[in-house]
């Protein structure tokens, strides 16, 4: 029988984040409302569908489909080609296909509970009341579940669970929020909870009431949530929140918090009403707010000597339910709108620096002696995936880790090209896989100086091409040669026969920011500002002004380099810098009386005077080391970047900063282009007694400096636009102080947020310079 005349058949194919989002019963429903004749799928292309009506209904199709799209849904493009018509049949959700030709499927990340899913979690007539895997298409797991693509239900760790009679008619009812739900479960036929004692026995009774019970007794519990386990304290326990950082080894390092909705957020932190949005975005980051003036009291040693604390909110029904608890159990939802008092410490659960515990058996044995308890469920994690890190900045968040929530939304690149796959560094490590106009950064993988975090970053590669279907045309990788991550990249382009290309540490710094910035094009002034990165001399760099022209770039200067005396040991006892930077000023005799309590500074006075062991480097970093030696801010770090954040920690979030005087630093004509000395700096700082004023001196001067130095380097390069890269900018204080300084002189700003600025985001830059290499074939100049 043929289509009646008039009628029009058409074929869309959505590309974008259209998978496990609800999208194809979204579809359903928006063609049965138009009375339209066809099918949707989820294939490799991402959503294919025929559709068949009049123009006018099939017009206004094709626009709702972008304007109307599930919440968790992000549509790029929606092609169109016309195909013959048929006889009508209805509209139905057909089976999941092949489509042959070029691969667009993604993946969504992992969503909050939403408000839906947790009015029938907190309602005692609902068959879900209190069911902790409660989700629907507008919510809950998804990139740490699933398998392979194209999403569905038999390739995700929700396989082994079949769906009871009651979950089965909401997943086929076409009028249900739970349609096509691929984790759909309730508590007769989904994962389940249990409690296990510190020997490792299932708990008798209620697991959320006994968890609730050994939380408040003080005792650590090891809990399983998306992407990995937490290890789990009550945060106002100064006893149990010491006893978790001697048993992790995490002396002084800040731990994060989970409160119960923004309601309680005041408590702890300062969060204006952009801020409490941020934090209740359904990506659900932790988000670095300013501490109240009895923070540290309330939660005693939580984040020590900052003026930041960490602050997340529940993302899984377990969490919520936890809360739930404390709170009596309330029915409905309106108690998250009051403050409640529960604060829960909320900490990876990677021993030693390793990989997340995903695997209940392997949290057995890896968290024996950190925990005193498990709250477990039998629902398998495929890719172990930290919580997020970030700040915000006007509206924006800016990350510090970027993961669960936003892993693996891909960042739009503006024009499509090779598939490349990138490896990134030695630390704070993630890769990043190109697709055609996409590039896809992993979860954050950790510091290679670990075999699990190797075979981490292993596994991650494979799971990312796999579950992309890509094969890459090209590995990039940095230019130190003794980097795991670099032995990687030479032996994977070696299986699959294609070029392994190094990328210079801070080009690539300077590629990740100009690859979120698609619109920027012609050569761009890059400061990049970090620890360490091998430089293309064999050099430490680190305080970096390049001129960045895509593939191309030059080293138009640097910071003035100070000696690392004993190497890499420097770099984690900042008052070895501070003995450098008193060297480097010619008072290398006070080096003995100001350290006179280490042992080894009389040595090290002897190795900087005779240059033995004490290579150079321009780093930004060390130059923060070597202020908070100066200042007596930090002697030892416990963790990289500690002195800097103590450092930023000594001023209050928003306070202005004082006068810079311009003698405190110096621009000269160098060998290695235009120097910015910051001698004159430290001389200021080692004569002053106050470390607060000291810091604020050192930020001040800082900023003041770089902005002269770029500006003086935009002049005589006639560039308008400058790039900002690395580690360094995490610091808020240097961040937005060079973003208002910039301006102020007439330059264009661009800075990292889709992406951490440090070595996080570097496997992005990496992949954007390697794509501009193999599309243009020019060579770095040097």
């Amino acid at each position: 029988m043929n289509a009646p005349s008039g009628i029009l058949r058409r074929r869309l194919t959505a590309r974008g984040l259209v998978q496990g989002v609800g999208f194809r019963p979204f579809v359903y429903r928006l063609a049965h409302a138009l009375a339209l004749d066809g099918w949707v799928r989820n294939d490799d292309n991402g959503v294919t569908i025929e559709v068949q009506g009049d123009a006018a209904a099939l017009a206004d199709f094709e626009r709702r489909l972008q304007t109307d799209a599930p919440p968790l849904a992000r549509v790029d493009a929606v092609t169109a080609e016309p195909v013959a018509a048929a006889a009508g049949k209805g509209f139905v959700i057909a089976a999941t296909g092949a489509a042959g030709g070029r691969t667009d499927a993604a993946i969504g990340p992992d969503s909050a509970t939403c408000p839906a899913c947790l009015a029938e979690l907190f309602d005692p007539a609902n068959r879900r009341h209190r069911y902790a895997f409660i989700n629907c298409t507008d919510c809950g797991p998804r990139y740490t579940i699933a398998r392979a693509l194209p999403y569905d239900r038999a390739a995700t760790s929700m396989a082994p669970f079949a769906q009871c009679p009651p979950c089965l008619a909401e997943y086929r009812e076409p009028a249900h929020r739970r349609f096509h739900a691929e984790p759909n479960a309730c508590p007769e036929c989904g994962p389940q909870l249990t409690l296990y004692d510190a020997a490792g026995e299932p708990v008798a009774g209620d697991a959320l009431a006994g968890t609730l019970a050994r939380l408040r007794r003080g005792d650590i519990v090891a809990i399983k949530g998306l992407g990995g386990f937490h290890l789990v304290c009550d945060a106002g326990n100064p006893s149990a929140v010491a006893r978790l950082r001697l048993r992790k080894g995490r002396e002084e390092k800040p731990l994060a918090i989970m409160l119960a909705a923004p309601a309680s957020v005041s408590a702890y932190a300062r969060a204006d009403a952009g801020a409490l949005a941020a934090l209740a975005r359904s990506e659900r980051p932790i988000l670095l707010l300013p501490k109240r003036a009895d923070t540290d009291a309330l939660l005693p040693g939580v984040a020590p000597g900052l003026s930041w604390l960490g602050v997340m909110l529940p993302y899984t029904p377990l969490h919520y339910l936890l809360f739930h608890e404390a709170a009596g159990r309330p029915a409905g939802t309106g108690w998250l709108a009051q403050a409640q008092p529960l604060a829960l410490v909320m900490t990876s659960a990677n021993p030693g620096g390793e990989p997340l515990v995903i695997d209940n058996d392997e949290a057995f044995t890896r968290l024996a002696g950190l925990a005193d308890a498990w709250l477990m469920h039998d629902r398998a994690i495929v890719t172990r995936c930290d919580d997020s890190v970030a700040r915000l900045h006007g509206t924006q968040l800016r990350f510090i880790r970027r993961a669960r929530g936003y892993t693996p939304r891909p960042v739009a690149l503006g024009r499509d090209g090779p598939p490349v796959l990138a490896l990134g560094a030695a630390l704070k490590t993630t890769l990043c896989l190109t697709r055609h106009d996409q590039a896809f950064l992993s979860q954050h993988i950790g510091d290679l100086d670990r075999v699990a975090n190797c075979l981490a970053l292993e596994a991650a590669t494979a799971h990312l091409c796999s579950i992309l279907r890509v094969t890459p045309a090209a590995v990039a990788h940095d230019a130190n040669p003794d980097f795991f991550s670099t032995r990687l990249a030479r032996r994977l382009a070696q299986q699959w026969g294609v070029p392994a290309l190094a990328v210079q540490h801070h080009h690539a710094h300077i590629g990740a920011v100009l690859a979120e910035h698609p619109a920027t094009t012609g050569p761009v002034l890059g400061l990049a500002l970090d620890g360490v990165g091998l430089g293309s001399d064999g050099r430490a760099w680190g305080g970096e002004l390049l001129r960045v022209d895509g593939a191309d770039w030059c080293r138009l200067g640097h910071l003035s380099e100070l000696a690392l005396p004993g190497g890499d040991r420097a770099a984690r006892e900042p008052w070895r810098m501070a003995a450098a930077a008193l060297f480097l000023l010619g008072r290398g005799n006070e080096i003995g009386f100001r350290f006179a309590d280490e042992p080894g500074a009389p040595l090290l006075a002897r190795m900087l005077a005779k240059g033995t062991q004490s290579p150079p480097t321009s780093s930004m970093g060390r130059w923060f080391d070597a202020a908070a030696g100066l200042l007596g801010v930090s002697r030892r770090c416990a963790y990289e970047g500690q002195a800097a954040m103590r450092l930023e920690g000594l001023l209050a979030p928003g306070e202005p900063l004082p006068p810079v005087a311009s003698a405190d630093y110096r621009l000269a004509a160098s060998a290695g282009g235009l120097l910015l000395d910051l001698a004159p700096l430290a001389a200021r700082l080692a004569d002053e007694t106050d470390p607060v004023q000291g810091a604020a001196v050192f930020h001040a001067t800082l900023i003041e400096a770089l902005a002269e130095w770029v500006a003086h380097a935009a002049r005589e390069q006639q560039l308008d636009t400058v790039a900002c890269g690395g580690g360094c900018f995490l610091n808020a204080v240097l961040a937005d102080g060079l973003e208002r300084a910039f301006a102020a002189r007439g330059l264009k700003v661009l800075m990292a947020a889709a992406v951490p600025p440090g070595d996080g985001g570097l496997s992005l830059g990496q992949a954007w310079v390697a794509r501009a290499r193999l599309q243009s074939g020019e060579s770095p100049c040097v």
